[in-house]
């Protein structure tokens, strides 16, 4: 090459698809340390990819799926399986874990992931479900489970919430133990009255007696647990102040609607979360029946009892329950309008701290 001649750059030519000659110039080669050839440092985009997990929890195994990088392991579900759990997320920095609400398998994982100060929710399995449905994931397997979470938790992000302490938790499971005290006498009463033996019947009646006793130490454990709180003796006396309130209803909303009061939420939002909203049904020109359904069923149940004592002896519901029923709305929907506007009371009250003063009472 002769002097002060500057060679050309090397180039290769290739074929395009649609028969025009293509032009492809060498790349500078990217090293092991993450320099260019010319010295440039360049910086990985794995670096800020957010993951996520999803976690299946049967009672023995937890089947973790972590997305968009597609591992999968899976460990026992026990105090050792859950600390090496813990230890590869906090490694791992997930933007966040979804578990599903499984009888209560799941409460230690998250209780767990949370004070390693991990984000985790847990959802409803109806909504992961509906979700893997839509995605085409109709097999079911503990493994195709933590998959389809992961996948929730990357397309839907639900947020992160925290997780009641371990004094909300107690009273929660004291709360559950007498729901089912009561379905378990509600079916021995039903029993007795079908029973064709009188032996048979001997051991029922001596078995409703039990039960008996049992539901009247289960209250007199919430009494206690009650009392040891002072939050919760404020709360309770505000919402039993309401006319149509009892301690079952009031009990249930502490232990599980801990949002009532917070003021995060508005009326319909509230109403919603509970089950009690009316949701559309509606397509084109099709306007179908508004109806009531999801939310949480455990929380719906006793408001229902409330509403219904209210429409009684609460003049600002049973106004509205009869304004409704007026004007030709059936009574099971001018009831559930009812539970509607208690719960809107009740949330007022707890919000602002103020006691219920009758809107009659206050007229001249």
């Amino acid at each position: 090459m002769k002097a002060g001649v500057v060679a050309p750059p090397i180039v290769i030519f290739r074929r395009s698809p649609n028969g025009c000659p293509g032009l492809r110039a060498r790349r500078a080669r990217i090293r092991k340390d993450g320099t260019t050839a010319g010295g440039r440092r360049e910086h990985s985009s794995s670096a800020v990819t957010e993951l996520y997990v999803g976690i299946d929890v049967p009672k023995r195994r937890l089947d973790a799926s972590l997305r968009p990088t597609g591992e999968h392991f899976g460990l026992p579900n026990d105090p050792a399986g859950i600390d090496t759990l813990v230890g590869r997320l906090e490694r791992a920095r997930p933007k966040l874990v979804i578990l599903e609400a499984t009888g209560g398998f799941e409460r230690a994982v998250a209780a767990a992931l949370a004070a390693a100060a991990i984000p985790v929710a847990t959802v409803n399995p109806r909504q992961a479900r509906d979700f893997a449905r839509a995605t085409g994931k109709l097999a079911k397997t503990d493994r195709i489970d933590a998959e389809v979470l992961a996948r929730f938790a990357e397309a839907v992000r639900p947020a992160a919430k925290a997780l009641p302490d371990e004094e909300a938790r107690e009273f929660a499971a004291i709360l559950a133990r007498r729901r089912q005290t009561v379905e378990m006498l509600t079916a021995e009463k039903n029993r007795l009255g079908a029973a064709a033996s009188s032996p048979v019947g001997k051991r029922i009646e001596a078995h409703i007696k039990w039960l008996e006793k049992e539901l009247a130490r289960t209250d007199g454990d919430l009494d206690g647990a009650i009392r040891e709180s002072p939050t919760w003796r404020e709360n309770e006396a505000l919402s039993r102040g309401v006319p149509g309130v009892g301690p079952v209803l009031a009990r249930t909303l502490m232990a599980e609607l801990p949002e009532l009061g917070g003021g995060e939420l508005t009326p319909k939002q509230l109403a919603a979360l509970v089950g009690v909203a009316p949701l559309n049904r509606d397509s084109g020109t099709l306007r179908g029946r508004r109806t009531v359904w999801g939310g949480r069923e455990r929380v719906r149940q006793a408001p229902y009892m409330g509403a219904l004592v209210a429409t009684r002896f609460n003049p600002t519901i049973e106004e509205s329950y009869e304004r409704l029923v007026g004007a030709g709305k059936p009574k099971k929907v001018a009831l559930v309008a009812c539970m509607r506007k208690l719960l809107t009371i009740l949330n007022a009250i707890l919000k602002h701290r103020t006691p219920w003063r009758s809107p009659h009472a206050l007229a001249p």
